[in-house]
């Protein structure tokens, strides 16, 4: 797993452990299974701060990506069609909630683009 941290850039270091990390597992670079370093053995060798990389680290339990086993360490979770299932979870339950609100079609994907684009810096 090689992982880069740029300060400079305007991103938050969790943020980026988090997408690339993230990135790596989707494309199969970090295959389902992978052990991954100790939360502080990773911010050792990035040069942060332990709360960083545990931050980075709970996002991607959030997201499915990674699931901690207690003792015996954390480990890539999700692969791509895994980390589908969860988006397809998440866009039903979004379309679920923008009708109960009583947006129309239109409106909902409107707000779901700004979104997107907010997400994805476009």
């Amino acid at each position: 797993m090689t992982l880069k941290i740029h300060i400079e850039e305007g991103a938050p270091p969790y943020e980026q452990v988090r997408a690339q990390i993230s990135e790596q597992a989707r494309s199969g670079e970090l295959p389902v299974g992978h052990r991954l370093p100790t939360v502080r053995g990773l911010a050792e060798s990035l040069g942060l701060a332990a709360n960083t990389v545990a931050k980075a680290y709970r996002a991607l339990e959030t997201d499915g990506v990674i699931e901690t086993r207690g003792r015996n360490g954390t480990f890539v979770a999700a692969a791509g069609s895994a980390a589908e299932r969860e988006a397809a979870a998440a866009a039903q339950a979004y379309a679920e909630r923008v009708r109960r609100l009583g947006l129309d079609e239109d409106a909902a994907l409107s707000a779901v683009r700004n979104a997107l684009r907010a997400a994805y810096g476009g």
